[in-house]
């Protein structure tokens, strides 16, 4: 892997902190409650630090210095607002942690709960637990109980030695409600999914790359797979495990020509991969998919202008974990999402490649 110069590296960390620190002054003046637990900024003529959102009047610019903690605010010589208590938890860490509690409860559960079920559990009105639990994770609790079905009725659909099984194992009362949102939470059809691939030819080629090992599969309607990686049996193994099923057959002119155009655009990242997809997700991951796909080479978005941009702005948790689901890398760009302070956030196939990524599609 291609590694920058220290004069280069030196530059590019001094644009990443400049910019950093113009998004937090941003949030700062717009007095943003999502970023109270991102930072903190202090004052240097009152020496008082305070949280992103605090309502007390607004400081010079000049004055302002910002810090990742409260601790190192502290550390740095500075006192607490007495206004917006940024040494004590915050009203979104609260909220968090109310939600977090909701998460494991639909996660330990056997059945489906209800709205005022939940809302019981965490001593609120149905309402408000409705709205704070949007806020937070992105979706309705209903939203939150699917998302937790799919998961389950993937691995019951692995292991039971049943359809039938499955669908009760997964805690669905009947067959018929599991129909009726079959292919909303799997993306295709319950005995596609079962079969692993039974039926479908793959062709499959692994090659060494800028960026290591990458292993290129497609059925055919497209490609299915392109994933990353530093071990090339490693690679393949994940590959035949996931289309256990499936005939595996040998690679003919076509697919050597889009793995090559694979190959070429890892070393120069440059323009619109193009290639015929087979793209395998729930419905909500193929918009953030389609979403992710729009952002051009060189440029970036935050999880939270991808959700905006799906029509669902509160759900940027969820886009992270749709990010994380892609299994084909470059030609659904995922890379290019990061978080809202411009740190790159986790990438399927480690944090070094979407960085290098990244540094290949800003090159001149």
């Amino acid at each position: 892997m291609h590694h920058e110069n220290p004069a280069g590296q030196s530059e590019a960390i001094q644009v990443n902190q400049k910019s950093l620190a113009e998004a937090r002054w941003q949030a700062v003046t717009c007095r943003d409650l999502q970023m109270d637990d991102q930072f903190v900024y202090a004052v240097k003529t009152t020496g008082i630090y305070c949280r992103p959102s605090c309502p007390s009047r607004a400081a010079s610019r000049k004055n302002v210095v910002f810090f990742d903690t409260a601790d190192q605010a502290v550390a740095a010589g500075y006192r607490a607002c007495k206004r917006c208590k940024p040494d004590m938890p915050s009203q979104q860490q609260n909220r968090n942690a109310l939600v977090l509690q909701a998460c494991q409860t639909i996660e330990n559960s056997t059945s489906a709960l209800s709205l005022e079920q939940l809302a019981q559990q965490a001593q609120i009105s149905r309402y408000h637990f409705h709205r704070i639990f949007k806020s937070v994770t992105g979706l309705t609790p209903k939203a939150y109980q699917q998302a937790v079905q799919a998961k389950r009725i993937t691995a019951s659909l692995q292991s039971s030695p049943s359809i039938t099984n499955a669908i009760y194992d997964a805690g669905f009362n009947s067959a018929g409600r599991f129909y009726d949102s079959a292919h909303t939470l799997l993306g295709m059809q319950p005995t596609r999914f079962r079969e692993g691939g039974r039926g479908e030819c793959i062709r499959c080629e692994i090659a060494p790359c800028a960026l290591g090992w990458v292993i290129v599969a497609a059925t055919r309607q497209g490609v299915c797979a392109i994933e990353l990686g530093d071990v090339a049996q490693t690679l393949s193994e994940q590959i035949h495990e996931r289309f256990h099923q499936a005939k595996f057959e040998e690679a003919d002119a076509e697919f050597k020509r889009w793995v090559a155009q694979v190959i070429r655009y890892l070393d120069q990242p440059q323009g619109v991969l193009s290639l015929p997809l087979d793209i395998r997700g729930t419905v909500f991951q193929r918009r953030v998919w389609q979403a992710m796909q729009t952002i051009p080479a060189g440029q970036t978005a935050s999880y939270s202008e991808v959700a905006e941009r799906i029509g669902q702005p509160k759900a940027f948790r969820a886009v992270a974990h749709a990010c994380a689901g892609n299994a084909i890398a470059v030609a659904i760009p995922c890379h290019r999402v990061i978080r809202a302070n411009g740190s790159l956030s986790k990438y399927r196939w480690g944090p070094e490649r979407k960085a290098e990524l990244l540094r290949r599609e800003r090159k001149k």
